[in-house]
């Protein structure tokens, strides 16, 4: 059987994080796999930079987007996957082994999961974030600082240079192709309650058409 592929996107901090966090809760690891676009990041002297010298790592060129998509197809395929953990260049955190497991369904998160062509034809749902744009800034800011231990100046600027420019060419005009949109300005507890029945109710009929047609499973069943 072939498994239900998610791509939730949204702009920096519209919330792709915690909501994924909270979705995973309501699922074992057998049922859901999550394959983030952030572990696809090209090294940092591949990165484009601006005129200021400042790296700018908010580029669709900034991912590996064949490595990707590859990994995403073999997930589907039913094949185990690994990659090394990109860690920002944040020198408080050390990379380890990432191993991906193949699951009946296969969130794929990040920024640009719909304006890649390829990505976008493997998804079977499509869920956008979307929160008011100084909600935005204030969780970049609480995340870059605390996580990244970026200066604020920094995090400033690159939101305004990179981060806000990116999302207006790259995100926001996917939103109207999303299937699901939720409004995080100040909770998505209610797009959570919908994402979730729609999960559990594909795996309920996933296990009530294995029951029926025992011979129809995929490789990794």
């Amino acid at each position: 059987m072939k498994p239900l592929i998610i791509g939730i996107t949204g702009g920096s901090g519209s919330g792709k994080t915690s909501f994924i966090k909270h979705l995973r809760t309501r699922f074992t690891e057998e049922e859901l796999c999550v394959i983030s676009q952030d572990d696809y990041y090209r090294p940092r002297e591949d990165q484009e930079i601006d005129d200021t010298g400042v790296v700018n790592f908010d580029l669709p060129k900034s991912i590996n987007k064949k490595d990707f998509v590859r990994d995403v197809t073999r997930l589907s395929q039913g094949e185990v996957v690994t990659r090394m953990e990109y860690t920002f260049n944040n020198t408080l955190s050390e990379s380890r082994e990432l191993v991906f497991h193949p699951a009946p369904i296969i969130l794929v998160e990040g920024l640009f999961v719909f304006h890649f062509k390829k990505m976008k034809r493997l998804l079977d749902l499509k869920v956008y974030l979307h929160a008011k744009e100084n909600l935005k800034v204030i969780r970049r800011i609480k995340r870059d600082r605390v996580e990244r231990n970026y200066p604020l100046e920094d995090v400033l600027y690159r939101y305004e240079n990179h981060v806000l420019p990116t999302f207006e060419r790259y995100i926001k005009p996917y939103m109207e192709e999303a299937d699901i949109v939720i409004n995080n300005n100040r909770q998505f507890s209610a797009g959570l309650e919908v994402v979730s029945g729609y999960l559990r109710q594909f795996l309920n009929q996933r296990q009530a058409q294995a029951f029926q047609n025992p011979s129809e499973t995929t490789p990794h069943e």
